[in-house]
């Protein structure tokens, strides 16, 4: 696979597991609403990754760590987005971590914050 064929399969993979995060969010599966908005983010950066390397990005799930290999420029906000978005993907993968109170509101606003960063990392990339 080409570079540009591995940076849209990132780009189109994200944007799958965001809409899966939408749906699971109306029907009520929160905590499955917060790693699918994790894993959209993870494979936007990945998308990143690759365009900056040419090559296929690390199997891992740190969205900073992500974000620093990609050399992306990001704000203060933008970095702490990342950083609190991290704990997502543990609540998703591992039962003993700190599980955080959710309800429809709040995951709703982390929908919208993960929106936000998603556009703005899509509009980063060239021919977007």
């Amino acid at each position: 696979m080409d570079i540009t064929e591995q940076i849209r399969f990132w780009v189109n993979s994200s944007d799958e597991d965001f809409a899966a995060a939408r749906c699971l969010c109306e029907k009520g599966h929160f905590r499955h609403t917060l790693f699918f908005a994790h894993l959209a983010i993870e494979k936007m950066l990945k998308a990143h990754v690759v365009q900056r390397t040419k090559q296929t990005p690390p199997k891992i799930h740190d969205l900073v760590r992500l974000s620093k290999i990609s050399a992306l420029d990001l704000n203060d906000e933008q970095q702490a987005c990342l950083l609190e978005f991290r704990a997502y993907q543990l609540e998703g993968r591992y039962p003993d971590s700190q599980q955080i109170p959710v309800n429809k509101e709040f995951v709703r606003q982390e929908l919208s914050r993960a929106a936000e960063i998603l556009k703005w990392l899509n509009e980063q990339l060239p021919n977007s």
